[in-house]
């Protein structure tokens, strides 16, 4: 429900609220908040709650630090894990300057503008998403450990799926937020599990995503397990996929609606724009040097290609019709931050579209049997460290983000790429650097 702020302090005294979290995302897409009293709320609503942005990873500096909360009030959903009694809300912000203007870090609004952009094109967009992840066990302190959940396998079901119950628990706990799970089940690793939401328009499905996040680490951590959205936890096994499902609506007909398995010109013109500027994109939907061990393994893509239905293309167009018409795009991983990936998304196809960009041929064979061979067909960046020399030298990703965002993000990156290379064995950094914080 998108509530009005009249709405909101209506809802905080009728439901004994005691708390109201004001959320937000640094550049990375970590989730960070600061919770106020309802009384507040107002003061809130009205001038911004401030904080310290040089405190924020890839934020300000100390000598300009002062930024501000602004409360949006349709994004609020009750934390229903918290008590009954004194419940706990949440809203997401924008973030500004204490002027009023717009932080440029602020992610959000980036992925706002994208969407105002379709809209004045004629188009809605409309994104769903399917998320894997792991459940690890923890120690006797809480901590995780790599000892899968279980050992089953894809689609098993229990007893041998240990995860039924903690899948069920979150897309319960989802629905109570106002956020539809469409489908769940255990994926093929060990103790790999995977959660598909429903499609909503860009803003809302990336918050939606961040908040399945949320939801997923709390659930477990309740049940004495650890979530990890890392993208290859296990080098052995198989790697933990963000499928992003884009569709595209004009007048009310969504343009991947099939004759026979073709999509229409501006459909196809979209996928060709996404498809273009992938490589140049790839830091953003595949952040971590360990996101580079998935492609080219257990259907993971490598080759820059398409076709209908296959899985082991980077776009695919499924076996849908009506309103579930959709391209598929396979190569992100839940590492990233999905305000960057759908911004960047949104523009490539839009841009291809305005480009009428032409279409190349599908690739209708099995490329998951043929990863290693040396194919003439384009491939995804090999490494972390190539993806950020085709980031930083993108006319599209330069005049699409702000300058000093786009520097925060890209030197950090940079700086994984060399502890990495400084570290002896490259499954143990990425173990000790990641695996406790994705």
């Amino acid at each position: 429900m998108n509530y009005t702020m009249a709405e909101v302090l209506e809802f905080t005294k009728e439901n004994d609220v005691k708390f109201i979290r004001l959320a937000f995302f640094d550049i990375f897409g970590t989730m960070k908040n600061i919770s106020i009293m309802p009384g507040d709320l107002p003061h809130a609503f009205e001038n911004g709650i401030s904080f310290d942005g040089s405190a924020m990873k890839g934020f300000m500096n100390t000598d300009r630090s002062d930024l501000i909360l602004v409360p949006d009030p349709t994004t609020l959903t009750v934390l229903p894990w918290r008590p009954s009694h004194g419940q706990v809300i949440r809203m997401f912000c924008k973030i500004k300057y204490p002027d009023g203007t717009p932080f440029e870090g602020d992610i959000r609004n980036l992925l706002y503008e994208a969407e105002k952009r379709a809209e004045n094109l004629g188009y809605k967009c409309k994104i769903g998403t399917e998320c894997e992840f792991y459940l690890f066990n923890t120690d006797e302190n809480g901590d995780p450990t790599l000892i899968s959940h279980d050992h089953a396998g894809y689609c098993d079901i229990a007893p041998q799926d240990k995860g039924e119950n903690i899948r069920r628990e979150i897309c319960l706990t989802l629905e109570e937020m106002g956020i539809s799970p469409e489908n769940s089940h255990h994926e093929q690793g060990p103790g790999q599990n995977e959660i598909a939401l429903k499609f909503s328009y860009p803003l809302q499905a990336a918050d939606n995503f961040a908040n399945f996040k949320s939801v997923t680490k709390t659930i477990a951590a309740n049940n004495g397990l650890y979530a990890s959205f890392m993208p290859k936890p296990l080098a052995e096994e198989s790697g933990s996929g963000l499928h992003i499902n884009l569709s595209l609506c004009k007048n009310e007909i969504d343009l991947f609606e099939k004759n026979v398995l073709k999509p229409s010109s501006e459909a196809e013109s979209f996928m060709e724009g996404v498809l273009t500027r992938i490589p140049e994109i790839t830091a953003f939907l595949n952040p971590l040097t360990n996101s580079y061990a998935r492609f080219g393994h257990f259907a993971a893509p490598r080759f820059i290609t398409w076709s209908n239905q296959n899985r082991s293309q980077l776009i695919r167009i499924p076996a849908a019709h009506s309103k579930y018409s959709r391209m598929e795009l396979r190569s992100p991983d839940p590492a990233c931050n999905p305000h960057f990936a759908f911004t960047l998304l949104l523009h490539a196809g839009l841009d291809g579209i305005e480009e009428q960009l032409q279409l190349r041929p599908p690739v209708d064979r099995n490329l998951s049997a043929e990863w290693q061979q040396n194919l003439d067909i384009s491939s995804l960046p090999k490494n972390l460290e190539a993806a950020i020399v085709l980031a930083e030298n993108s006319n599209f990703v330069n005049h699409l983000l702000p300058i000093k965002v786009l520097e925060k993000y890209l030197s950090t990156k940079c700086l994984e790429c060399d502890l990495l290379a400084k570290a002896k064995n490259q499954i143990n950094f990425e173990q000790d650097y990641y695996f406790k914080n994705i």
